[in-house]
């Protein structure tokens, strides 16, 4: 089955992972189950160096599940291959009813861009990219051909990524 996504895009800074977060409290609070990928930087780390789990990556483990009675995570080293791909990523998800994706600029999925003063850069990403459909922002936005909307106004926000991604309480 192929997942419901939804993206949040943005420069450096622009408060793309706070508006993931409150995304996310705000539809997993309207009942909806929700799931997230992050696009990070090459070298991020989850592991704390000395952890069992860090431990076995450095022996040369490939994949390393850590699984508790309370949570599990899977971290796969690619030692050599290749990024996966979003859709890649996508099909190893368990069910939900929407996947919101932070990051992943040149991906197709529809997309919310944050713009904050603060941001590195505040070029807009909308004049290059047709799949932004909203612009989430914390300053007057002007000349814009989608909805704008104040980047605290995370009701209207979600009330519109429901209604984009087709999301419908039967």
């Amino acid at each position: 089955m192929a997942h419901r996504v939804f993206g949040i895009t943005g420069w450096k800074n622009s408060g793309k992972t706070t508006l993931t977060e409150r995304l996310v409290s705000e539809l997993a609070g309207r009942g909806w189950k929700v799931s997230t990928i992050k696009h990070a930087h090459h070298d991020f780390d989850i592991d704390k160096p000395g952890a069992d789990s860090f431990r076995h990556r450095e022996a040369g483990a490939t994949e390393v599940a850590i699984v508790s009675g309370r949570r599990w995570a899977l971290m796969h080293e690619l030692r050599g291959e290749d990024e996966p791909t979003l859709d890649e990523v996508l099909a190893r998800l368990g069910p939900c009813d929407l996947v919101l994706i932070e990051g992943y600029k040149r991906e197709n999925h529809l997309k919310i861009e944050a713009r904050r003063l603060e941001a590195k850069d505040r070029s807009p990403l909308t004049a290059k990219d047709p799949a932004i459909v909203a612009i989430a922002s914390d300053h007057p936005v002007e000349g814009e051909q989608v909805p704008v909307f104040g980047i605290d106004d995370i009701k209207s926000i979600a009330d519109f990524v429901e209604a984009r991604s087709g999301l419908t309480k039967l």
